[in-house]
């Protein structure tokens, strides 16, 4: 079934002695704003964990299947979309130049065959990016762009989250850590046998993030997202964390999703001045301690006097 409301949520989770996104450009490092000393957790990263979860309850079987994920190769799905649709002979008539193309990328002539074999597909590429909205539930729910090689076309998702970020400041630890092993012998000989490896951790003592997110109803008919996508989201951002342990990240769990659901298509009030009405603020007696825990904070929701036609669920 399709939808016929908008919906805007906010999701707030927390971690605890763990990196909840480390940055790459800053040797892993608990992602911050510089300016005001913030944590941040990128909207890419809250996606990998719902695709995650997703790809796990559904053993990726379609309509479940995960575009996006580790080791894929996007034109080999792509490719299984036109064989999908009965244009198999399109794709296997030039698949061989976009893996030349590919494999001599520095080549200008190779270039100018990728180039060329982005337009494959012709006047079938509706049909691809449909074929692909109804197996990959990644594409139908977050958008992908499919145009490299063998072209799928674009999909605009409904579904949309903001970086999450952190109600107060947080605070970055280095922690020392051993291991007690080598990987090769040379590192044994060098140590004389004791074979004591050295490195580095970072981890936030607690951290209470706080992200926004929009599911678009006419969007959601454009790439067949359903109620029953929809159910299966909440329950992603639910249970999501409790599948994606490691020593890494700590203690991370979700807090709180609070969806406002809107009578209308289009919806009945704008998404900022709904968002105004979930606050978080520390609990009476702790406010100058560090927090360590979501028991000092309490969170506020104005309930009352919703805009027309908006209505408040909070599913947990």
């Amino acid at each position: 079934m399709s939808l016929n409301h908008r919906y805007d949520f906010v999701y707030l989770f927390d971690v605890k002695d763990g990196n909840p996104n480390g940055d790459p450009d800053a040797g892993n490092l608990p992602r911050i704003d510089a300016e005001t000393g913030f944590g941040l957790v990128t909207d890419v990263c809250l996606k990998r964990k719902v695709r995650n979860f997703v790809g796990l309850i559904h053993q990726e079987q379609p309509p479940y299947e995960i575009y996006v994920k580790e080791k894929a190769v996007l034109n080999n799905q792509h490719k299984r979309a036109y064989i999908g649709i009965g244009a198999g002979d399109l794709v296997g008539e030039s698949s061989g130049a976009v893996d030349e193309a590919i494999a001599a990328d520095g080549d200008g002539k190779a270039k100018k065959a990728k180039t060329k074999d982005k337009r494959i597909g012709g006047d079938k590429v509706n049909e691809a990016r449909d074929w692909m909205c109804g197996n990959f539930f990644d594409v139908r729910t977050f958008g992908a762009v499919m145009s490299t090689g063998i072209n799928c076309g674009q999909v605009r998702g409904p579904v949309q989250m903001t970086f999450a970020r952190s109600v107060e400041r947080i605070t970055s630890l280095e922690h020392a850590i051993t291991r007690m092993a080598v990987a090769t012998e040379g590192e044994a000989e060098k140590q004389d046998g004791d074979n004591r490896t050295m490195g580095r951790k970072f981890t936030v003592p607690y951290g209470l993030y706080v992200a926004h997110g929009f599911v678009s109803a006419p969007l959601a008919r454009q790439t067949g997202f359903s109620e029953d996508d929809l159910e299966l989201l909440w329950q992603s951002l639910e249970h999501m964390f409790e599948h994606d342990r490691s020593a890494a990240r700590g203690e991370m769990s979700a807090r709180k999703l609070l969806v406002f659901k809107h009578d209308s298509l289009l919806g009945n009030a704008p998404a900022h001045q709904l968002f105004k009405r979930v606050s978080v603020r520390r609990k009476n007696g702790n406010a100058d301690a560090p927090a360590r825990d979501f028991d000092d904070y309490e969170v506020i929701v104005e309930s009352g006097n919703l805009p027309s036609g908006v209505t408040l669920i909070e599913r947990f």
